[in-house]
């Protein structure tokens, strides 16, 4: 044998998948690790929203890396429509005492008993109010930046956005205004009035998530895994039948085998048809998904009257 194949055949080859699975996902964790950081350096009143959602339990770890288990610099906050899925809350608030982090949760109905927010009837969807609760405990606690779980693999409009989000005064995104971010340097002036999101995660997808989920041995809601669960088909979506959510004249009922690809208000979040009983074989799912988990799964995505971009542009996450 020639003696310098030898040293190739001892060593695994670089293009190994489970060595550029890895070595991706280092990099990824890196990044993230530095925004958490820069931001606790470079602001006084931060806060790392978190529902209890795969997204922001990712960023979650991430933070526990970035600064220690239980030692955390920043609240956590959720803003809750009262629409949630119980398994997601209860979980939330699970974690959050584990940690002993401080759990900031600020509700819709009570903006809503306030008059700040107002319904067009009952069962109206309550996921675009949030942006109105939001504002409000911007204001009370006087957060100059929120860290948040978004991807830019999402959604258009949140492919366009910086790791560095400005928001004016008004708490409004301005697309055409957003500060460059070159060589990994950050504008962070405020004025007064004015706050950050900060997305650390921006830059990875639904399977990157996925792989870290698997790989660090996250715990998830239940509700991520493959459960029999009502639902009706409607207009290309499995709808779960609630309380919120009921069948309509017509539909037909069925008990499927189904999962959550992203939860959030139960009035406009819709599970998928699976059997993925754990974080590996989700992973084997995403790999074959030909939609985007926001356009397989939210019903308030669907109309162009409730676009991203607008919503975002009202102070939406």
């Amino acid at each position: 044998m020639n003696a310098r194949t030898e040293p190739e055949l001892l060593s695994p080859p670089m293009h190994s998948p489970a060595r550029l699975s890895n070595t991706h996902l280092d990099a990824l964790e890196e990044e993230a690790i530095f925004v958490l950081r820069e931001v606790a350096a470079a602001f006084e009143r931060p806060t790392l929203l978190f529902s209890g959602g795969k997204d922001s339990l990712v960023l979650l770890k991430c933070a526990e890396k970035a600064f220690g288990a239980g030692r955390l610099p920043y609240p956590l906050l959720m803003i809750d429509t009262g629409h949630n899925f119980h398994e997601v809350t209860d979980f939330r608030d699970q974690r959050a005492k584990e940690l002993g982090a401080e759990l900031i949760v600020r509700n819709v109905e009570d903006s809503m008993k306030r008059g700040t927010v107002r319904l067009a009837h009952p069962l109206e969807s309550r996921n675009v109010h949030q942006s109105v609760t939001l504002l409000e405990a911007i204001e009370e606690f006087r957060f100059d930046a929120l860290i948040g779980g978004a991807r830019r693999d999402e959604e258009k409009a949140r492919a366009k956005e910086r790791i560095f989000s400005h928001r004016d005064s008004f708490g409004q995104w301005q697309p055409k205004d957003q500060r460059p971010e070159l060589w990994t340097l950050f504008n962070t002036r405020l004025a007064p009035g004015e706050h950050f999101r900060v997305f650390p995660i921006s830059n990875w997808t639904e399977l990157d998530v996925w792989q870290y989920i698997e790989r660090e041995n996250i715990a998830l809601p239940s509700l991520y895994y493959t459960h029999k669960r009502e639902v009706v088909e409607r207009k290309g979506l499995l709808v779960p039948v609630t309380e919120l959510t009921p069948p309509r004249e017509g539909e037909q009922v069925e008990l499927r085998d189904v999962r959550f690809r992203t939860v959030g208000d139960i009035t406009c979040t819709c599970p998928v048809d699976s059997l993925a009983a754990d974080a590996g074989d989700v992973v084997i799912e995403t790999l074959s998904a030909e939609v985007s988990e926001r356009g397989a799964t939210r019903m308030d995505d669907k109309t162009s009257e409730a676009s991203m971009e607008k919503r975002k542009k009202d102070g939406y996450f």
